[in-house]
């Protein structure tokens, strides 16, 4: 199965999910302003945890190019809030347990972990335009190191 991959220019899937608290965040609250979308694997796992606090530790910077931050993982709002408040992330963590909003960006299906084949979340991150269209898409990202060269890429 072969999902499909997005490329700057595309509109970016349209979402609505809740947020660690339960309230709704859709992708239009963010019309008019960029914002990076983020696909994480799970909560509070290492190589997340390292990815979210990057995005914590950038979010400054990233706010001050006009520049906002949401990650959504399959964990269920309750785990998010643990997560948040655990690593005191600053930007919203949405949850898409049954995968939709994943699918619709191509961040889950088949990926090599540790040698095999797997079916689960890739790790990928878009910039949103103002106009909800896809500027970056980059797929199979690293944990480590990511942020980094997301600002240098876009120049933050």
């Amino acid at each position: 199965m072969t999902d499909t991959r997005l490329s700057p220019g595309d509109q970016a899937p349209e979402f609505s999910l809740p947020d660690a608290d339960g309230n709704t965040v859709s992708l239009a609250d963010y019309r008019g302003r960029k914002v990076v979308v983020y696909f994480y694997p799970a909560a509070s796992t290492p190589g997340c945890t390292k990815q979210a606090c990057d995005f914590r530790d950038n979010l400054a910077e990233l706010d001050g190019a006009g520049i906002a931050v949401v990650g959504i993982s399959p964990d269920k709002p309750a785990k998010l809030a643990k997560f948040r408040d655990a690593e005191q992330l600053t930007f919203p963590l949405l949850s898409d347990p049954d995968r939709a909003v994943l699918r619709a960006y191509g961040a889950f299906g088949e990926k090599t972990m540790y040698g095999k084949t797997v079916t689960g979340v890739i790790r990928s991150t878009f910039l949103v335009d103002a106009e909800g269209k896809i500027e970056v898409a980059q797929y199979n990202v690293r944990a480590t190191g990511h942020v980094a060269k997301l600002r240098r890429d876009l120049s933050v």
